[in-house]
């Protein structure tokens, strides 16, 4: 979507992408000898969506408005119908089957000719009702009805309200981003491009609502506005234990992958963080909407990686402005000032602990991996595999000498971030134990092209909750498939020999 912003057509990227993943999804329950066709719900979603956006009749021609971020919530719309008339039409064989001996090639334009026909017709009656009713094509009418809710998302309670739940869903064990990104994401596009036309017409770009408030300043140093807390850890602490993972937490962290302090301290169901992690990343937004509305200055313009170091992100995307360098050091500043105080109780429980000779956070950091624990998952698990507890047992023993062949590792996460701790961790291991393993990583979306070429494929906590949906895949092509928990997962990254144990077990 980044990419297509910047050229300025969304639409194609958007309903290709969008149509073939639904397409992939719906493929997953079908039989392997009655698919739907990717290549021809692809073509007919984008058809759909030429009618959706076109002029009265009387002016002709495609309304160009709508190729950008303006018609996203059409693109969808298209892609979404489309794929859905395809599934119904496949599923219960509504199609034109040719005899045997006609080629496969040619056999497959015949199957689709009634989906295709029927999308058409029903994206091209839903254009007719909203001229009759309304007298304005689909896309203006879609950009019309939810006009007041970009508008209230964009003010100091719609800010809290959302970027609150990335907050708090994280810290109940639930990756925040995964579940609020897709309401927003129509929004926070729409907005990104909003403001680059703003300031090329020399005007105030004051959307807040943008991919960069949210990666560079909400989240700044990853869910929670964690960039700090690494850093107090490590400087701060009078805790031996708290000293090492700030120590272990801080590049990762910097760099927006905040899982190593999340699960390693803990922060997330740890009661003494609920407070600063909740309110840390709405203040920090309270902060950057102050900026802007009152102070005058940008907001972000243009879409950034969301690895750029959270402060750097926060310069480059608002245009080098010297409010931009002051925003920065005040939310530094500001998020020191929220963490501190209870970072000070937690580092002198942990201290107390260590002077005991207890470790108290062993409880906290079982509650982190039951936590993520997903039970459908481990039925899903038990039925296919027929593991008993016993055999569950048997197989943990340490013993990584027996990979012996070629084995492939894929480890999936949100984004891409936190599935490069294991996937490092892992070959460098097996460098050193000269074991054939070669692992990779990736982000949960991004994986259906590749994971063929794989293995193992290994879920990050923030995706293990979609252990269902890839499995069906994974078993299509003889694939393993493994979940992990929250604090097992930051102890493998920390743990190669103990990574490549974990690798051999599941295939036992």
């Amino acid at each position: 979507i980044a990419a297509s912003i910047c050229f300025g057509h969304v639409k194609p990227n958007i309903l290709g992408t969008t149509a073939k993943a639904l397409t992939d999804a719906y493929n997953r329950r079908l039989e392997s000898t009655n698919q739907i066709n990717f290549i021809s719900t692809m073509l007919a979603a984008i058809c759909g969506f030429l009618f959706l956006a076109a002029n009265p009749l009387e002016e002709g021609g495609f309304a160009n408005a709508f190729m950008g971020t303006k018609g996203l919530l059409t693109a969808f719309l298209a892609a979404f119908v489309t794929v859905i008339i395809y599934n119904i039409c496949v599923k219960n064989n509504v199609t034109i089957k040719m005899p045997k001996e006609v080629p496969p090639n040619i056999s497959q334009v015949f199957k689709d000719l009634i989906p295709f026909t029927l999308v058409i017709l029903a994206l091209y009656g839903l254009d007719l009702l909203s001229r009759a009713v309304i007298n304005t094509n689909v896309a203006e009418a879609i950009v019309k009805f939810f006009e007041p809710l970009f508008t209230a998302a964009d003010g100091y309670l719609g800010i809290t309200i959302i970027f609150g739940a990335f907050a708090l869903f994280w810290f109940v064990g639930i990756h925040g981003p995964s579940i609020v990104e897709p309401a927003i994401a129509a929004i926070t596009y729409a907005n990104i491009e909003t403001n680059f036309k703003l300031l090329q017409a020399g005007e105030h770009a004051d959307k807040i609502l943008t991919p960069g408030t949210q990666m560079f300043i909400v989240t700044m140093g990853g869910t929670g506005a964690t960039l700090v807390v690494p850093f107090i850890f490590m400087w701060l602490s009078k805790s031996k234990r708290n000293k090492a993972i700030g120590r272990a937490s801080v590049v990762p962290t910097f760099f927006g992958v905040n899982e190593p302090i999340l699960f390693g301290a803990p922060i997330v169901l740890n009661p003494v963080f609920f407070i600063p992690f909740i309110t840390a990343p709405i203040v920090n937004v309270w902060i950057f909407k102050f900026f802007v509305d009152v102070l005058g200055m940008n907001s972000f313009s243009v879409v950034l990686p969301w690895t750029t170091p959270g402060p750097l992100g926060l310069v480059m995307g608002t245009g080098f402005e010297v409010w931009a360098f002051v925003l920065a050091v005040t939310l530094i500043v500001v998020d020191v000032l929220i963490y501190y105080p209870f970072f000070k109780v937690y580092d002198k429980q942990i201290l107390e602990d260590e002077l005991k000779g207890v470790d108290g956070s062993d409880e906290l950091r079982s509650k982190v991996s039951d936590n993520f624990d997903t039970k459908k998952a481990d039925a899903v698990i038990a039925s296919s595999v027929g593991t008993t507890t016993q055999e569950t047992t048997q197989s943990t023993t340490t013993d990584n000498h027996g990979i012996t062949e070629q084995t492939n590792v894929l480890v999936l996460c949100a984004g891409g971030g936190t599935s490069g701790l294991l996937a490092n961790a892992l070959n460098q291991a097996a460098a050193e134990h000269h074991k054939p393993v070669t692992a990779a990583a990736g982000s949960y979306g991004a994986h259906m092209d590749i994971m063929k070429e794989y293995d193992l494929v290994i879920l990050a906590p923030q995706v293990a909750s979609n252990y269902e949906d890839i499995k069906q895949d994974t078993d299509r092509l003889g694939i393993k498939l493994a979940k992990t928990q929250g604090a097992e997962y930051i102890k493998l990254t920390r743990d190669g020999e103990g990574a490549l144990q974990f690798v051999k077990d599941q295939f036992k």
